[in-house]
């Protein structure tokens, strides 16, 4: 099967996408993914998504993770998606569209960052020396010194296939606070069981854990090594944020075709 590609990333965080309004790409295997995903054999890519219909919407987003499987919601592969979207001709202020976690909301800014609007976090998981919450995808928020010396991939592993996690997995994050608005962030990624130069909903979770004010508007400035993005949210109380916002770069690669068993 002859497959028409497009590349994507943001911070660093790329992606292979498909545009199946007409269904085209509806049947395409998890063998056929992870190979396209592979970065010896295929495109290479943290992940694949499609770009769909969906009545009463702008588009549906479909993302699998490079391992080929549907996963959970992608902070960085939905801006992706809406860049992907606009470049394809659909064109709003304001975007409309579902992912596996429901409705997103998103815009591109003059200056071509692209805003997109999170799931609400209602419950966070908080520990001694780390916090669970779910924005979209499940992580392990872990504050640390020195995280740019971790090993990220051996630590990361160990945590995401404990017995507390190894079932359902999990995405772990480090972060270091860096100033008093700013934070730095590596983050290991379930799904493609490697450290990602950035993660949009682990970004997004690190900076509702990082929040300098204890009630009301909050902008956090999130470093990766990937680049940097930024979160504004409200904060309600320890275990509530509404108004979620992931901002940062989403940018085209490059196209072609690829050839892949059927």
């Amino acid at each position: 099967m002859k497959i028409a590609f497009f590349k994507y990333q943001g911070t660093g965080n790329d992606f292979v996408i498909l545009d199946n309004r007409d269904n085209q790409y509806s049947g395409i295997t998890v063998k056929q993914i992870h190979h396209i995903c592979n970065r010896r054999f295929g495109i290479g890519a943290d992940g694949l998504m499609l770009l769909c219909k969906k009545d009463g919407y702008d588009f549906d987003m479909i993302y699998y993770n490079a391992d080929g499987n549907e996963s959970s919601m992608c902070g960085n592969g939905g801006r992706c998606l809406v860049k992907f979207a606009y470049h394809r001709g659909i064109h709003k202020n304001m975007y409309h569209f579902t992912a596996i976690d429901g409705e997103h909301f998103a815009e591109i800014d003059p200056n071509g960052t692209v805003r997109l609007k999170m799931k609400d976090v209602t419950e966070v998981d908080e520990h001694a020396s780390y916090a669970i919450l779910n924005t979209g995808s499940p992580h392990f928020v872990k504050f640390a010194t020195h995280v740019k010396e971790i090993d990220v991939v051996e630590t990361g592993r160990e945590i995401r296939y404990s017995n507390a996690f190894k079932k359902e997995g999990i995405n772990v994050n480090f972060v270091e606070t860096v100033d008093e608005d700013g934070i730095y962030v590596r983050t290991y990624e379930r799904g493609v069981e490697d450290e990602t130069l950035s993660c949009g909903t682990g970004v997004t979770a690190s900076a509702l854990m990082s929040a300098h004010n204890e009630k009301g508007f909050n902008r956090v400035e999130v470093h990766t090594p990937g680049g940097h993005l930024s979160v504004e949210f409200e904060k309600m109380n320890e275990a509530h944020f509404e108004n979620i916002w992931l901002c940062g770069p989403a940018d085209f690669v490059y196209q072609g075709e690829i050839e892949v068993a059927d």
